[in-house]
């Protein structure tokens, strides 16, 4: 009995902030309010700070970082990152401290990364989601002429990393810029680990000057890694018996390390063998436009990918998802118990509304492509289409399990699930005017646009007051309604 009470006082709570954050929408566009709440809510879960990462003229690399809000108690706990490339570019070889979730927007791929302690590859494709585990050397390449690359990615931000604002890129490839981390080791040691002379070092870790993203051929001046992939596989691998000395060797096997970077170069320099033989073990990309939506009904449609759909996101331990709101139409209030969500804004533009614990108001805000939100888990939340055209996000999740988004209102919501005598008496109603209200809306998911009642249907003066009322009254509860919650 305690447990059905303590649900019952949960969805009140969450059903009045329902309320609340509607009819606090409605009235923002009526009277053009704008509370500094709602201000100090967009700071905090509004995303638009990009951070340049990398920036050359192959391409660039752009960051939302996570980690603690200034202020507050709030941990967003992922960076979401933008990769963008010109035709003919390559991301160099490199390693990262944090797990690394990828999805194509635009153009193709290919990526390369060590799996089981060889070089695997894949093509990718718009659509595709593909995971690279923190501390597997990789580099991208854009091999399509005159298409540019856009790659949106996740990367946590864990204890491990080296901040919490933070990641760290380690580059195995570089020269005067960027750096390779070979470099931090005296000459000496190189020398003796290479096995090649002080002036075939010098040129090999001082050439590369044009950033982390190059071009690889066109206009641009010739380098180091474009001669390498466009060798033939028995030059290159020549050349890199001259470079690393790459000669049988009798290594322990104990002292093998996950990956080595003489492997790393020897499969990246002599792929078409090594390749082959490692590709068909490595995970294969999953496409998610390709997906059959989870859930569609006339007003719009959902896709979700989980480790149960695709293991490989048990790697980096986040789902991802995407959705499509046909005009005016709402992704129905909802609550994440399981997880904390990320939506990125691929097309349209629309509103996300978020509500804190105590049942106010946190962000009611309009967003547009490109723009990146988070919601808290358990915090109540909505997404609303504008009416001039179809809203589309995509987004991460920061558990790879089952998410059961847990919808308040609609057909098979939390309002039909309780609706009982205990659910009335929470509301002050009769049971009657409840299964009225909660059968009301017979769609559930996504839900169709609002439209004005018709005049029969207008509240009547009392009835606006009483309204106003209620949110003031849920509004001055305050922090202390929820223990905790500063």
């Amino acid at each position: 009995m305690e447990i059905r009470n303590s649900l019952l006082l949960l969805v009140l709570i969450l059903f009045s902030a329902l309320v609340a954050s509607v009819s606090g929408h409605w009235r923002e566009r009526e009277e053009g309010e704008n509370s500094e709440q709602r201000t100090q809510g967009e700071k905090w879960f509004l995303l638009r700070h990009l951070h340049d990462v990398v920036k050359t003229d192959a391409g660039v690399m752009k960051l939302v970082k996570g980690g603690y809000h200034r202020g507050t108690s709030f941990h967003s706990p992922m960076h979401i990152g933008f990769i963008s490339m010109e035709p003919n570019s390559l991301f160099i070889p490199q390693y990262l401290d944090s797990n690394l979730l990828l999805f194509v927007h635009h153009g193709e791929a290919r990526v390369g990364h060590i799996y089981g302690d060889e070089l695997a590859e894949r093509g990718l494709k718009p659509g595709d989601v593909y995971t690279i585990p923190a501390g597997s050397a990789f580099y991208l390449e854009n091999r399509v002429e005159n298409q540019r690359l856009h790659i949106i990615c996740s990367i946590d931000v864990t204890s491990e990393s080296m901040g919490w604002h933070a990641f760290q890129s380690f580059f195995i490839g570089g020269g005067n810029y960027p750096t390779s981390v070979l470099a931090g080791f005296d000459h000496t040691t190189l020398l003796t680990a290479l096995n090649v002379s002080t002036e075939e070092l010098s040129t090999f870790l001082t050439r590369q000057s044009s950033g982390p993203i190059m071009h690889l051929s066109g206009s641009h001046h010739t380098h180091i890694w474009s001669k390498f992939l466009a060798q033939e596989p028995h030059k290159r691998l020549a050349h890199l018996k001259r470079v690393a000395n790459f000669e049988e060797e009798t290594i322990p096997k104990e002292d093998e390390s996950t990956w080595s970077l003489r492997k790393f170069l020897f499969t990246l320099l002599n792929r078409e063998d090594v390749v082959e033989r490692v590709n068909h073990k490595a995970p294969s990309a999953y496409n998610l436009y390709n997906r059959k939506a989870d859930f569609k009904n006339d007003y719009g449609w959902s896709k979700k990918l989980d480790e149960s759909n695709y293991p490989p996101l048990k790697i980096s331990g986040n789902g991802v998802f995407l959705v499509n709101l046909s005009p005016g139409s709402m992704m129905a209030p909802h609550v994440n118990p399981t997880a904390i969500e990320y939506g990125i804004v691929l097309k349209g533009t629309g509103r996300v509304q978020i509500v804190y614990p105590n049942g106010t108001l946190a962000m009611n805000a309009r967003v547009r492509e490109g723009d990146v939100f988070w919601v808290p888990r358990y915090f109540p939340f909505c997404q609303i289409a504008s009416t001039n055209g179809p809203f589309e996000f995509f987004g991460f999740t920061t558990s790879a399990r089952r998410n059961h988004q847990q919808f308040l209102v609609g057909k098979n919501s939390l309002m039909q699930s309780l609706r009982g005598p205990e659910f009335a008496a929470a509301f002050g109603i009769s049971e009657k005017r409840l299964k009225r209200i909660a059968n009301a809306q017979s769609e559930q998911v996504i839900l169709p646009s609002w439209s004005p009642a018709s005049p029969h249907d207008k509240a009547t003066e009392p009835e606006r007051k009483k309204t106003v009322k209620f949110e003031r009254m849920m509004g001055s509860f305050g922090n202390d309604m929820i223990m905790g919650f500063d």
